[in-house]
């Protein structure tokens, strides 16, 4: 790529979109496009056409997906496989249509199936059942490697695909229903931290900035004349994270733990009331055992890889490092499979053990609570990045300092 081609970055906005254009950015290149999805739905294939044929970019780098954790892939089982779909179907095929001379797709480890040998190669594609609880999500981003490897060996274009290991840094969604399990993590112990403080003006502050189940904040509520006094909107506050696992406990002294408006805990001979500097007992529970093992990876690594990548590496080199045999025109008898790479750390850590490494970083205080009666997912999905690493690219993050930096970019843009 010329710092001056024409780049577009489909979901530029997004954790792993932004962190892309950012890179890109970094490095010199000039002329990146993106879009927001009310000014193109990628799910509409005339829309895209029609931005690919005025466009023309060069290059096209496929970050926009409908994602989510282990909640949101059981609740929205139709809307995961649908809208990934549509939406790689679309900007691939309009890739195809106007000649864009590479892509990058965007997968994900989930892929793999749930008891994949670990660490997991690209080999191990297809070889057996998917993880239930994200089949449909799994499925399409497998599709989208199949049509990518296709569309390569039917009309010699070249597309990559790569599949991240989980990620988290800036931008991430940390929504306290859809969001997936660090950023979630992250966020349910700072808001249990306030809790424990008292400090319902920082809880209703990251309410406001990033709304739960629709929750308006306080402005358009007093705009609407909905506006809510005292205590009422501070016991809905409490319903609400009670709702999500963050929850006030009882004790024998202070058995009555309700918002800083009303009188909060009751001792043998008066009432107490609530003041800022009086510390709650608060829980914070997290879905599963804690058991199973996972990989993270810095988001904005997972970047400088994917650029690298675009700058250093064709479908043919995959093709090398995958079998060590290069294309020719007789290749219609030779499978050609499993050129995706996959990029990650190759180290893995409990969920319990990042609950406490996040519950430390946070600063809350709190217990942790894991119910079991919640699903645990895959229990172990660690990358073999032997591909990765023979391409000429490694990680430098590792996940203390990386949760340390995830939190402080939350205080500063809550």
């Amino acid at each position: 790529m010329e710092n001056t081609s024409k780049i577009y970055v489909a979901g530029h906005h997004g954790l792993v979109g932004s962190a892309i254009w950012k890179n890109l950015l970094s490095k010199g290149y000039t002329n990146l496009i993106g879009r927001k999805h009310n000014e193109l739905n990628l799910q509409d294939a005339n829309a895209v056409n029609a931005f690919f044929e005025k466009e023309k970019p060069e290059y096209v780098i496929l970050a926009a997906a409908k994602v989510g954790g282990i909640m949101a892939n059981s609740t929205y089982r139709g809307q995961f496989i649908y809208e990934n779909l549509m939406i790689q179907n679309n900007v691939i095929h309009a890739a195809y249509l106007n000649n864009v001379k590479k892509l990058l797709f965007l997968g994900s480890t989930c892929i793999y199936p749930r008891d994949a040998p670990q660490p997991m190669t690209e080999d191990s594609l297809l070889t057996g059942p998917l993880e239930y609880t994200n089949e449909p999500y799994a499925i399409a981003k497998i599709a989208g490697i199949k049509l990518c490897e296709s569309y390569n060996l039917q009309y010699g274009t070249n597309y990559i695909s790569v599949m991240p290991t989980n990620l988290y840094g800036p931008n991430d969604n940390f929504d306290l229903e859809k969001s997936h399990v660090l950023p979630a993590m992250l966020r349910k112990m700072y808001l249990g931290k306030c809790l424990e403080e008292n400090n319902f003006a920082a809880i209703r502050e990251d309410l406001n900035k990033r709304p739960a189940e629709g929750r308006r904040g306080e402005e358009e509520k007093r705009r609407a004349g909905e506006e809510e006094k005292g205590r009422n909107g501070d016991d809905e506050i409490l319903k609400l994270l009670d709702k999500y696992g963050i929850r006030i406990a009882p004790s024998p002294h202070h058995p009555i733990a309700q918002s800083p408006n009303r009188l909060i805990a009751q001792s043998p001979n008066r009432l107490i009331a609530s003041s800022p500097f009086l510390s709650q007992k608060v829980s914070v529970e997290i879905w599963g055992s804690g058991a199973p093992m996972r990989e993270f990876l810095w988001s904005e690594e997972m970047a400088d890889a994917c650029v690298y990548l675009m700058e250093h590496t064709d479908f043919e080199d995959l093709i090398r490092v995958n079998s060590g045999i290069l294309r020719d025109n007789s290749h219609s008898n030779r499978e050609i499979r499993n050129t995706h790479i996959n990029i990650g750390t190759g180290i893995e850590i409990s969920i319990r053990d990042l609950a406490y490494l996040i519950r430390d970083k946070v600063g809350f205080k709190g217990k942790l609570t894991f119910n079991t009666s919640k699903p645990d997912g895959t229990m172990r999905k660690l990358t073999d990045p032997s591909k990765l690493h023979a391409l000429g690219w490694h990680h430098q993050i590792e996940i203390g300092e990386g949760v340390e930096r995830l939190f402080k970019w939350y205080l500063r843009n809550k």
